[in-house]
C-alpha cells in the first residue's frame, strides 16, 4: 500500500533528488569522480553511452581508470530536470545532459557540447535516509566526433 504525500513532503524529495545530481556532477567535474560510486545503491546500474556498470565497486573502477595521468576538463550540464516521486523511498528523474569535454587544463577554447543526452535516474532513499540511483541511464540525443570516456 503506497502512502500519499503532502506537497511540502514531495518538494523536499524534489529537492534532495536535485542535490543529488548536482552533488553528483560536481564530484564527477572537480573530483575525478572519486567519490561517485558512493551515489549508487550496492547494486546500482550506471549504463553510459558505451556501456553499463553494476556495483559500487565497478562503477568505481569506471571512474579511477580515468585516472590515467592525462588532464581531461569536463563540465556535466543538467537541464530540464523533472522529478516523479512515487513514495517516501522512491522517484524517478528524467533531464537532459549537455557535455563539455576535452584533454587538457583550463582555459580551453570554447567548443559545442561534446554529447547531449536523456538521462532516466530511479533514485531509492535508503535505512540511512540518504537517495542514491539505482540506476542511471544515459542516452545520446546528439554527439560530436570527441570521443566520450563512458
Amino acid at each position: 500500500m503506497s502512502q500519499t504525500l503532502d506537497p511540502q513532503d514531495t518538494a523536499r524529495i524534489e529537492a534532495a533528488i536535485e542535490r543529488l545530481n548536482v552533488d553528483y556532477w560536481f564530484d564527477v567535474d572537480r573530483h575525478e569522480g572519486l567519490a561517485a560510486h558512493d551515489f549508487y545503491t550496492d547494486d546500482g546500474v550506471f549504463t553510459t553511452s558505451i556501456r553499463s556498470r553494476t556495483g559500487r565497486e565497478a562503477i568505481a573502477a569506471f571512474y579511477r581508470g580515468r585516472q590515467d595521468g592525462r588532464v581531461r576538463t569536463a563540465r556535466h550540464v543538467i537541464s530540464n530536470l523533472r522529478i516523479d516521486v512515487q513514495d517516501a523511498e522512491h522517484a524517478s528523474a528524467d533531464w537532459i545532459l549537455l557535455l563539455y569535454a576535452a584533454d587538457g587544463a583550463p582555459v580551453l577554447p570554447s567548443e559545442s557540447a561534446i554529447m547531449i543526452a536523456d538521462v532516466h535516474d530511479e533514485c531509492v532513499r535508503g535505512a540511512d535516509g540518504r537517495w542514491r540511483y539505482s540506476s542511471r541511464t544515459i542516452v545520446p540525443v546528439f554527439k560530436s566526433a570527441t570521443p566520450t570516456t563512458g
